[in-house]
């Protein structure tokens, strides 16, 4: 068990593990404290020496990012003299810095212009024409793109392609003050987890081809949200704005910090999966192929449910924990069965031993939570024992088709698929980030999300829609 240890911070008595870096103990309680190179997935590096504090005793300031806490130290961030020292440091950090703030696409989340904006440091010794100039628009590969110009050299690219990848591609190239990062010839940034650099970027120097002057950041609202790409469950945060006469168009995902589950980063297979959930939307309801009103199909659906038929639900393993829960409360009030046979999901080649599943559903677990049969055989025995097939998002059916032959269906889906075209009813529901829910990840660690997306026309959930039914058959009629 680590000891503890007490120790002042700007006045303030806080307490860490003996030992731990003071760094780590401003950061976790809300600090400030300036830093580039210092990341907490990372570890120290001590290149940019940003992170100056006063410790009571020392002769001269030291960096905080190599500072081991100690029983009774006393240390101050701020204070005309440590804030001196940082300008002086940050002044370093800007002689050969382009001056294109208006053109970079980091503008708004750029540490180096809080920074600047900070220090009240506005007035440059340093002539614009004598500025080191370096390449410009480096495609690296996997979506990322280099400006050498911009870059303060804090190697958080070079340690993450190291430490936590271990692929290598990235080094810094030449010495001084015409030092770069770059690529090793004929080895380009190529890893399933490679955009990660631009998040890890504090300046603008890498950035998204993918995102790149797609929207400037403070038009930006976001919301937290689960990556329903595999049972990991990462934690991201969704990027949207609301354009005039359209709904809210999502710009970008990007990993949330849970050191539990992900940590501080995600693969770049789910950070780019928001592509999809703008195409081949499917968002209108049908029956029997013919387009219909919302209200018409839940009527016709409740009439189906209702004639004593033997009923399978077949559950997706991507569906909140929620829907799964309502949806085995209406099989259970219609004595229908259900099931979440879902093999489609499973993929032997994604996985690895850092963050990816093999598993590409984001809530399998809830099948064991609730008691939900999901094996082959039982699903095999009730298709063929069912008139009626309900399927909830799962995409089985897509590659069997056959199967629904003679069956009537009802099948909720946000996006369009095969097994649409073998619905006697087909209703559209909210995607995944249009709503709230909770998602149980391969460890069993339980999440909870709540959706913020705006929409002209709301998708229902599968949720309300289940309740809605299980309601009107409570009641006997709709």
């Amino acid at each position: 068990m680590s000891e503890l240890v007490k120790f002042t911070v700007d006045g303030e008595e806080i307490e860490a593990d003996k030992g731990s870096l003071l760094i780590d103990s401003l950061l976790d309680r809300d600090i400030h404290i300036p830093h580039f190179c210092y990341h907490q997935a990372l570890g120290k590096d001590g290149n940019c020496r940003m992170c100056m504090v006063e410790i009571e005793g020392q002769k001269r300031p030291q960096i905080a990012c190599d500072t081991p806490v100690k029983e009774g130290m006393i240390v101050r961030t701020k204070g005309e003299n440590i804030e001196k020292v940082r300008r002086d440091i940050l002044e370093l950090e800007l002689i050969n810095h382009p001056i294109d703030c208006p053109t970079c696409d980091q503008a708004g989340e750029c540490k180096l212009q809080d920074y600047y904006m900070e220090s009240g440091f506005y007035h440059s010794r340093v002539d614009v024409n004598q500025k080191v100039t370096a390449r410009k628009r480096v495609e690296l590969g996997s979506n990322v793109m280099l400006d050498q110009e911009r870059c303060v050299l804090c190697t958080r690219c070079v340690r993450f392609c190291s430490d936590i990848t271990g692929t290598n591609e990235l080094g810094v190239i030449s010495r001084a003050d015409h030092s770069v990062i770059g690529t090793f010839p004929g080895k380009p940034l190529s890893n399933p987890y490679a955009m990660n650099v631009v998040d890890l970027c504090p300046v603008g120097a890498l950035t998204s081809q993918d995102f790149r002057f797609k929207q400037r950041v403070w038009f930006l609202e976001t919301f937290d949200a689960i990556c329903n790409g595999c049972s990991r469950g990462c934690n991201i945060t969704v990027d949207h704005r609301k354009e005039k006469y359209k709904d809210d168009q999502i710009f970008r995902f990007k990993p949330r910090v849970n050191k539990a589950v992900n940590g501080w980063f995600m693969c770049d297979e789910g950070r780019l999966s928001y592509k999809n959930e703008s195409e081949n939307r499917f968002e209108t309801a049908l029956i029997d192929g013919e387009e219909t009103i919302f209200d018409n199909a839940i009527t016709k659906a409740f009439k189906i449910l209702t004639q004593k038929n033997k009923t399978l639900f077949l559950l997706d393993p991507s569906l909140s924990l929620e829907e799964m829960q309502n949806t085995k409360k209406l099989a259970e009030a219609l004595n229908g069965n259900i099931s979440g046979y879902s093999p489609q999901y499973i993929d032997e080649t994604f996985g690895d031993d850092y963050l990816k599943k093999n598993d590409k559903s984001a809530n399998r677990a809830s099948f064991k939570e609730l008691d939900i049969d999901e094996s082959e055989d039982n699903f095999n025995k009730l298709v063929k024992e069912s008139d009626t097939i309900v399927i909830l998002g799962n995409t089985y059916f897509d590659k069997h088709l056959d199967l629904l032959s003679n069956k009537k269906v009802i099948s909720f889906f946000s996006h369009k698929v095969e097994t649409v075209s073998k619905s006697g009813i087909a209703i559209p529901v909210a995607s995944f980030y249009e709503k709230s829910g909770t998602y149980i990840n391969f460890e069993g660690i339980k999440q909870r999300v709540i959706s913020k997306m705006k929409k002209d026309n709301p998708k229902e959930t599968i949720t309300s829609i289940i309740e809605y039914i299980k309601t009107m058959i409570d009641k006997g009629s709709l």
